[in-house]
């Protein structure tokens, strides 16, 4: 479908000769000033660090090629075109994720701390809202988060998305209302998910069987993603008293050598897990009404690269 153009955000241009050189320092300090709200546009639509970083060179690559004297709004511009990399990059990584050897979680990101005091941005990249994302549709994760995180006007989601603004509304309506059935049912403190990891690392530590079911919830879903690389459950498990005993067998054999400590994941608390001084593990938790409702274990090697570096994200 063709849409028109806005004034305010112009569509993908061909380049038509070679940028000078003020051009060309004029898009790097613009790709740059804005690098860490394309990535966190990218990962918000993609749940992985490693793809969203080869969305900003594919997004730096055209845009180092645009004339920027047709460029009125250089942000939205790029944001653009890094939405469309992105839903390119979706569609592959859905067909990846289909072969995937068991659960797939999005790759976890060690934050720095001004994400964690962003509410609304901390709540978006939250591993529990993650997953929520990963029922969307492609085009409704882009829409949901270019309008729910973004804030950006419904005409520039259209030319992003290259649909109508009148399908985007209805696009942006039917996300809202899938999002708001599945995501946790209220926005959930920093000091409320460090007491309960607390409380959860206390029982694993001491082998508490019974502090552990007081901080589950009766329904608690685990998920474990190995990636067929670490051992982890290939499917998820289900209810308290299974998830506790899967928790403290798996742990108590690998306690000699096994430490857990505090960390900023995705901007909320989280553990790491390490066997023998080496990163093994990241546990994220999902909470409800105080009670762990969910428990994300990534061990896929693969996906723990960010864990070595504080990754900066902006709204």
């Amino acid at each position: 479908m063709r849409v028109t153009p806005t004034r305010t955000d112009e569509r993908e241009k061909p380049v038509t000769s070679e940028p000078s050189g003020r051009e060309r320092d004029g898009a790097t300090e613009a790709f740059v000033a804005h690098r860490n709200l394309l990535f966190t546009v990218a990962y918000e639509m993609l749940g992985s660090a490693a793809d969203a970083e080869d969305v900003l060179q594919e997004t730096w690559l055209r845009w180092a090629g645009v004339d920027l004297t047709e460029v009125r709004d250089r942000r939205a511009y790029l944001v653009r075109i890094t939405t469309r990399q992105a839903l390119n990059r979706l569609r592959t990584l859905g067909r990846r994720k289909e072969s995937y050897v068991g659960s797939w979680l999005p790759e976890p990101l060690l934050t720095t701390p001004d994400v964690a005091e962003d509410v609304e941005l901390a709540d978006s990249v939250s591993m529990a809202m993650m997953l929520v994302l990963e029922t969307l549709t492609p085009t409704e994760r882009a829409v949901f988060v270019l309008r729910e995180v973004f804030d950006l006007g419904y005409d520039e989601i259209a030319e992003a998305v290259e649909k109508s603004p009148a399908a985007v509304r209805q696009i942006a309506h039917r996300a809202r209302a899938h999002v708001a059935a599945r995501r946790p049912r209220g926005v959930v403190s920093a000091a409320e998910s460090r007491q309960a990891l607390e409380a959860f690392r206390r029982a694993v530590e001491t082998g508490d069987l019974q502090g552990l079911l007081d901080i589950l919830s009766p329904d608690v879903v685990l998920l474990g993603d190995g990636g067929g690389v670490k051992q982890a459950v290939l499917r998820p498990v289900t209810g308290r008293d299974k998830v506790a005993r899967l928790v403290l067998g798996g742990l108590l054999k690998h306690a000699a050598s096994l430490s857990l400590g505090p960390a900023q994941v995705n901007g909320y608390p989280a553990l790491v897990v390490h066997l023998d001084g080496a990163l093994d593990t990241v546990v994220a938790v999902r909470l409800d009404e105080g009670r762990i409702t969910g428990l994300y274990a990534v061990r896929n090697p693969e996906k723990l690269s960010h864990m070595r570096r504080e990754t900066a994200l902006r709204r």
